[in-house]
């Protein structure tokens, strides 16, 4: 643990890195940090910092430098016990629109995506909820012509996934209606395990709308395997650009190509999964390579296996406050419109 002065040293340096992407020296610390106490003495503490390992030196005669460990220590002893950094306007905007948006979830967690990024200026990640885990609501077939429909499977997380099935017959308008009753009935409150377990017994019964019903049900279960695959949703890819540490294209490729798989990027957020509050992931704690020069902030949404995930990936130099007040703010907002 960090003494006071050390804590006040530290919080300082950060913020003004954040600030300016220089390095920063004890003059400047303390002609804008008011921290009470004279230049050498914030040298003397810089020092320590760095002889343990919080900061680095660049150069000779240059500032300090905030390591991974140093943004650790500020994350875990600072930012743990502050204030929210938005501001009160920013998060009754965010809460109002919530309020207003009538859009099916998938829009939703799509202009999340949108409006954290732009909250942040970092990278927005939102994973849907999983299908495997939803409760099927609906099962609608639209006719599409003698031998087509479209197979529309709504969830209780309000998700909706859809797909076509190609009939080896005409199909009328009524024997699909008949379909679509069955199994609406027979899937109502199924998992997708359930659902499974559903397609055995259809197997069993007899006639030629059994085999009309076991082909729609193979597509709700195609539905929800595919709409699962591609629950990561991004926003603000672009913002990487604005940001110094991703000048360099040998940084900024893996992440930009872990960003755009979405069986990758589920793999990063499922540790997320098990955690109760925000998770804060710096540099190299994170276990992909692509991400050893970004920090991750994440948290969950919903309840239970109806949630999903809501993050920011930027550089280290982050400001962990806002991003953190952001992430959880969005989080808990986006629960209520999932409990209501």
């Amino acid at each position: 643990m960090l003494n006071e002065r050390r804590r006040t040293v530290l919080s300082a340096l950060v913020n003004e890195y954040v600030a300016s992407v220089q390095p920063v020296g004890s003059k400047v610390l303390v002609e804008r940090y008011h921290i009470g106490c004279s230049p050498a003495t914030v040298r003397s503490e810089l020092a320590a910092l760095e002889e343990t390992g919080f900061v680095f030196q660049p150069h000779v005669s240059a500032g300090r430098i905030p390591t991974d460990s140093g943004y650790r220590a500020y994350v875990d002893d600072v930012v743990a016990t502050t204030e929210s950094g938005l501001v009160a306007s920013e998060a009754e905007c965010v809460r109002r629109y919530y309020a207003q948006a009538e859009h099916e979830l998938g829009d939703v967690l799509r202009e999340t995506s949108a409006l954290l990024s732009k909250l942040t200026s970092y990278v927005a990640v939102v994973a849907a909820p999983t299908l495997r885990r939803a409760r099927i609501r609906r099962v609608t077939l639209v006719p599409l012509g003698p031998h087509r429909a479209l197979v529309v499977v709504v969830t209780d997380s309000g998700q909706v996934a859809n797909r076509t099935v190609e009939f080896e017959s005409e199909v009328n308008a009524e024997a699909l209606a008949s379909v679509e009753a069955y199994l609406s009935r027979t899937l109502d409150g199924a998992v997708s395990d359930e659902a499974e377990s559903a397609r055995r017994t259809i197997e069993g019964v007899p006639g030629h709308e059994a085999g009309l019903a076991l082909l729609a049900l193979d597509v709700v279960l195609e539905c929800l395997a595919e709409a699962d695959e591609d629950r990561v949703l991004t926003g603000g890819v672009s913002t990487l650009l604005a940001h110094p540490e991703f000048s360099d294209p040998s940084t900024v490729r893996p992440l930009v190509g872990l960003l755009e798989d979405g069986l990758a990027m589920l793999k990063v957020l499922s540790d997320v999964m098990c955690t109760p509050d925000i998770e804060v992931r710096i540099g190299r704690e994170n276990r992909s390579a692509a991400l050893e020069h970004a920090s991750f902030v994440a948290t969950r949404y919903g309840d239970g296996d109806s949630g999903g995930i809501v993050g920011v990936i930027g550089p280290t130099r982050m400001d962990y406050q806002r991003a953190m007040s952001a992430v959880r703010t969005i989080a808990d907002t986006l629960t209520g419109v999932l409990d209501e």
